[in-house]
């Protein structure tokens, strides 16, 4: 398979998996998207909700002796943390300004979990006033800062493994890092806890890597939590109340990558799960996972509006009313050393053939506004829609909205059929003012 083709497949994979194609235009839960920016205006992200369930119900087919809950950092919108409570599911934290996000979206506090290595005084104090299921606990310093509340409050560890278990995209772990206790200090660690009479030990929490398609090494991460559990039970007489086994499992972005093989998950993990329903060392223990771009990066498009189509010295380039500041991701400038396409595609005309590579950039001064550098695209005019697909996570929550000062994207939800605003254009931290 040539190149070309490659890349083609993997637009078409991401469409056919998620979307569909009506009247030769990109819909999305069945709302095409000339209605979607008609009604929203670009640049847009929309969302379905069906694919966010449908995600959430694959995973727990895949793992059914887990309790998931949903990363919000991956996209913290009230209205994308709601589809996952109202389906079941918890919520992980990393700041105070995602437990109110959660707590808009309907979270019950007690299915919320809270990491972060840099928690502050304020968030400590906001979320154990308010309600959390247990904090994660990162430092000493942690530790003596929840303690002088003089309140009761739940307390996991988190622990930095050995490097056997680190593995995808971004290593977290197996090597000197700001997150977590080492692993070799479980047993300092765990008596520092048991000094604190206000601190309630639950468990443990691990995660030691990212964007993981690998079903063997994720699984592998897992057993080595639950080793790591079964080493606490030992040292405390009593198995740990939870585990947190992180998150990390990926969705495919370019054309060389191929989805996370569920059934592989769900072989591996049934085999796990079941030595551990045997082993008294962890009767009881309740195993969380922390999936947040998996269940929601399939879900979401980046939606833009053709300004202008030119050529340079023998290239074409598609000039658009959004960019980086909206999907630092796509542009590659979020942590790629080489600069790969994510899934693009000219939404207006999605079944057209003739197809040539063109840069797709955005409004911005500068060459880092590159969207893809050889997107697949047909005859392309000013006033087409371009669709970024693989963008329901770590898009618009990633990027430096700030940057030339261009309005906020708007956000909006497809649920069955019917599309509402979740967040209105221009509205982030401070209003716009509307051009005369």
């Amino acid at each position: 398979m040539s190149d070309g083709d490659r890349r083609l497949a993997s637009v078409r994979s991401a469409v056919e998996s998620h979307f569909s194609v009506a009247g030769g235009e990109l819909a999305v839960g069945g709302v095409p998207v000339s209605r979607l920016a008609a009604e929203f205006g670009t640049p847009l992200f929309a969302y379905d909700a069906g694919v966010l369930r449908r995600r959430l119900e694959q995973l727990r087919a895949a793992v059914p002796a887990v309790d998931v809950y949903y990363s919000v950092k991956a996209n913290p919108n009230p209205a994308v943390v709601g589809v996952f409570v109202r389906a079941g599911a918890g919520c992980e934290i990393a700041s105070g300004a995602e437990y109110v996000r959660a707590r808009a979206g309907g979270a019950d506090p007690a299915r919320i979990v809270f990491a972060g290595p840099g928690k502050t005084d304020a968030e400590l104090r906001l979320v154990v006033e308010g309600g959390i299921g247990e904090i994660h606990a990162e430092s000493m310093e942690e530790l003596d800062r929840l303690a002088a509340l003089g309140r009761p409050v739940d307390v996991a560890l988190r622990f930095n493994p050995g490097a056997e278990a680190s593995g995808g995209a971004m290593r977290m772990g197996g090597k000197p890092a700001p997150f977590g206790f080492d692993e070799e200090s479980l047993e300092e660690v765990l008596a520092a806890v048991d000094a604190r009479p206000t601190l309630r030990f639950r468990g443990v929490h691990m995660f030691a890597g990212t964007q993981i398609l690998d079903a063997s090494v994720l699984v592998g991460q897992w057993r080595h939590a639950v080793g790591v559990a079964r080493r606490v039970s030992e040292l405390r007489g009593a198995p740990p109340e939870t585990v947190d086994l992180g998150g990390g499992l990926g969705i495919p972005y370019f054309p060389h990558e191929e989805p996370l093989d569920l059934e592989v998950v769900r072989e591996e993990a049934g085999a796990l799960f079941r030595e551990v329903a045997a082993d008294p060392l962890l009767r009881g223990t309740r195993f969380i996972l922390e999936p947040g771009r998996f269940l929601a990066g399939p879900a979401g498009v980046y939606l833009c509006r053709v300004l202008a189509v030119k050529e340079s010295r023998g290239e074409r380039f598609c000039v658009l009313d959004g960019g980086m500041n909206h999907h630092l991701a796509a542009s590659g400038n979020l942590g790629q050393v080489i600069k790969r396409d994510y899934p693009v595609l000219n939404a207006s005309r999605a079944d057209a053939g003739d197809l040539r590579d063109t840069a797709v950039v955005g409004p911005l001064c500068t060459p880092l506004d590159t969207l893809a550098r050889k997107a697949l695209l047909p005859d392309t005019r000013a006033g087409d829609l371009v669709a970024v697909l693989q963008s329901g996570a770590y898009g618009l929550t990633a990027s430096p909205v700030g940057f030339l000062s261009h309005p906020m994207p708007a956000e909006a939800l497809v649920d069955g059929g019917a599309a509402r605003l979740v967040r209105a254009r221009g509205t982030f931290e401070q209003p716009v003012v509307p051009l005369p």
